[in-house]
């Protein structure tokens, strides 16, 4: 059984940065593509970032494109999100999740196995 956990939030002012990381264990990590998820209280959770498994495509939503960056290290069993540039409507509850397919997306429905979650709060 593949098992997520997300760390590295925190409280940041705007225009602060963080990263956080996905660890990601069991059978074959690397068969996984990996999507990074938030969401608000009372609002869907909304894919933002997603790598294939090998690292090589990455897919951003509109309102995080060219501030965040998406990477893994699959020695390290690792996902990374970058987050520059923070503003206060980036404040949620940030998930990792892995689907089995070597292509990445946005859309929630495939991804099988998720983290806990990590409260990212961007606040002056």
């Amino acid at each position: 059984q593949l098992q997520l956990v997300e760390s590295g939030g925190g409280l940041v002012q705007p225009g602060g940065s963080l990263r956080l990381s996905c660890v990601v264990s069991g059978p074959h990590p690397d068969y996984y593509s990996i999507g990074w998820f938030r969401q608000t209280p009372g609002k869907e959770r909304e894919g933002i970032s997603c790598v294939s498994n090998t690292g090589e495509n990455t897919n951003y939503v509109a309102s995080v494109k060219g501030r965040f960056t998406i990477s893994r290290d699959n020695a390290k069993n690792t996902i990374y999100l970058q987050m520059n540039s923070l503003k206060t409507e980036d404040t949620a509850m940030y998930f990792c999740a892995a689907r089995p397919f070597r292509r990445c997306v946005l859309t929630i429905g495939s991804y099988e196995h998720w983290g806990q979650g990590t409260q990212v709060t961007v606040s002056s």
